[in-house]
C-alpha cells in the first residue's frame, strides 16, 4: 500500500505535466503548470516547462505586434493613394492642378510604401538569421569621410562638422555599417531645427573604434529613451510621420551594429540634443 501511495504521487506531476502539454495550443499559451507540491527533480522540470512557455509566449506576442503595427503603417499610404486616385476619377481629367498635385502624392507614398516593405523585409531576414553579412577589412575613416560629404550635399540646412577622424581598420560589411550609420546621422538631423550641429567623431580607445554623433537637436525624454530601438515605436506618431519615419530604422542600425559585436550608447536631454555613441571591434 505504501509502494502505490508513492507511485501515485511520483506519477501525479508527470500526468498533470503531460496533461497540460495536450491543453496548450498557439493560441491559449497562458497556462502554466502548478509547481506546489512538486518536488526536487519533477519541480525543476515543472519550472523549466513554465519558463519555455514564457519565452514562446512572449515570442509569439511581439510577432503578433509586429504584424498588427506593420499593417497600421501600410494602412495610411494605401488610403492616401486610394483617396487621390478616387479624386482624378472624379475630377483630374479635366484639371491639370489637382492631375499633378495627385501623381506627386502617389509616386511620394509609394515610395514611402517601397521604403517601409523594405525595412519589413530586412527585419524579417534578420529574425530568420538569414540576413546575409559580407565583411572584409576595409578603412572605417574612409567609410565616415564620404557619409559626411554626401550629407553636407543633400543637407544644407544644418551645420556639420567632423570633429575627429582617426585612421583605423575594421573588419566589417561595409555596406550594412555604412546604412546603421547614415541612419543615425538622419535621424539627428530629422530632430535638429534649422542651423542646429550635427558632429561626427571617430577615434581608437583600448583596441576599440569609437564612433560618436552629436547633435543640437530636441532630445529624447527619459520616458522615451529605453524604448528608441523597439520597432514602430514613436515618441510622437504624429511628428514622425510627418517626417517620413518608419519607426524601423533605429531597429535596423541597432541589429547592424549588434551583429559586429559592437555597442550602442545614447544620452540625451530634451531641447539640448542627443549623442549616440557606437563602438566596434578593430580588425585584427
Amino acid at each position: 500500500m505504501l509502494s502505490t501511495k508513492n507511485s501515485e504521487k511520483l506519477i501525479s506531476p508527470i500526468e498533470n505535466l503531460t496533461d497540460m502539454a495536450k491543453k496548450i495550443s498557439i493560441d491559449d499559451l497562458d497556462k502554466r503548470i502548478d509547481v506546489k507540491g512538486s518536488k526536487d527533480e519533477l519541480k525543476e522540470l515543472a519550472i523549466t516547462f513554465n519558463n519555455m512557455l514564457d519565452r514562446i509566449q512572449e515570442s509569439v506576442e511581439k510577432q503578433n505586434q509586429f504584424v498588427s503595427d506593420a499593417s497600421h503603417e501600410l494602412r495610411t499610404p494605401i488610403a492616401v493613394i486610394q483617396g487621390y486616385i478616387n479624386l482624378l476619377d472624379r475630377w483630374g481629367k479635366d484639371d491639370k492642378a489637382v492631375l499633378n498635385e495627385s501623381i506627386q502624392a502617389i509616386k511620394d507614398e509609394s515610395e514611402n510604401m517601397k521604403h517601409l516593405i523594405e525595412n519589413l523585409l530586412f527585419l524579417a531576414r534578420s529574425d530568420k538569421h538569414t540576413q546575409k553579412i559580407h565583411k572584409e577589412k576595409f578603412m572605417l575613416n574612409e567609410i565616415i569621410d564620404e557619409i559626411v560629404t554626401e550629407t553636407k550635399m543633400i543637407d544644407t540646412s544644418h551645420i556639420i562638422l567632423m570633429e575627429k577622424n582617426e585612421e583605423f581598420m575594421i573588419n566589417a560589411d561595409k555596406n550594412l555599417i555604412k546604412e546603421a550609420l547614415r541612419i543615425f546621422i538622419d535621424n539627428s538631423i530629422k530632430y535638429t531645427p534649422p542651423k542646429g550641429t550635427i558632429k561626427i567623431s571617430s577615434w581608437v580607445k583600448n583596441y576599440t573604434s569609437i564612433i560618436t554623433i552629436e547633435d543640437t537637436g530636441i532630445g529624447i525624454s527619459r520616458k522615451d529613451l529605453p524604448h528608441i530601438f523597439d520597432r514602430f515605436y514613436r515618441a510622437d506618431k504624429a511628428r514622425n510621420r510627418e517626417k517620413g519615419g518608419t519607426g524601423l530604422g533605429l531597429s535596423i542600425a541597432k541589429w547592424i551594429i549588434e551583429s559586429h559585436e559592437g555597442i550602442i550608447n545614447v544620452t540625451s536631454e530634451q531641447d539640448k540634443g542627443t549623442k549616440i555613441k557606437i563602438e566596434l571591434p578593430l580588425a585584427v
